[in-house]
């Protein structure tokens, strides 16, 4: 049998051939509000769109095989960690880098880490200022942050999650999310600035080269 979700490429094959029950429909109709957020949420942790939908297929069957688990409360929550955990599961039979909790490359300087602002605003002032900049950059940037950090800042940036909700979907203290959204925005402000200004010089010389040009086209 075969679910169909709106919003995904190919319908979602359950293994099952009865025919469709109460249980298949009420799994859809707590699904379908939450799809933009699933694979949204899967494109931000695999980095490209067709490991999302391998990732968002896996999604969808766990959750209607493991859907007698749900206990009522929040779905979306109960959903996106489900998104978690198959992102995990994938990484790892893939082999893949987005998984490394490596080293965090600004351990050896973390004394402006509480620098950084909290607020009961779900996203960061410069995180929207990047977003809106260049979000293609803002992926590659995002995807260089230690993974146990970019989780962190997915979950609250992206899919405005409370402290609390991180916790329970990521199975750490609320204090540890707090600390790695703190080192997640220091990490990736440092990676924006640097950005910058590698961009900065090019687009000098762009301007200079260009003003030249300009006054050697003028020039008798």
């Amino acid at each position: 049998m075969a679910l169909r979700i709106r919003g995904t490429s190919a319908p979602v094959h359950t293994g099952q051939t009865r025919p469709r029950n109460d249980r298949t429909r009420n799994f859809e109709l707590l699904v379908l509000p939450h799809r933009e957020a699933v694979r949204s949420l899967a494109a931000w942790l695999t980095g490209n769109i067709a490991d999302a939908e391998d990732v968002v297929q896996e999604v969808y069957l766990r959750a209607f095989r493991y859907s007698d688990s749900y206990q009522g409360g929040n779905y979306r929550l109960w959903l996106l960690t489900v998104v978690r955990n198959t992102f995990i599961s994938w990484a790892k039979m893939n082999r893949t880098r987005m998984l490394e909790y490596c080293r965090d490359p600004f351990a050896d300087n973390t004394g402006d880490i509480d620098e950084t602002v909290w607020d009961s605003t779900p996203c960061d002032p410069e995180v929207l200022t990047m977003r809106r900049a260049d979000d293609d950059l803002l992926k590659r940037l995002i995807q260089q942050i230690p993974a146990e950090y970019r989780e962190a800042l997915l979950l609250r940036e992206f899919e405005y999650m409370a402290y609390k909700d991180i916790a329970d979907v990521t199975g750490v203290p609320i204090g540890t999310v707090m600390s790695r959204l703190s080192r997640a925005r220091l990490a990736l402000r440092r990676l924006w600035l640097r950005e910058a200004q590698v961009a900065t010089p090019m687009f000098a010389t762009a301007r200079g080269g260009g003003a030249n040009r300009s006054s050697s086209l003028h020039s008798p």
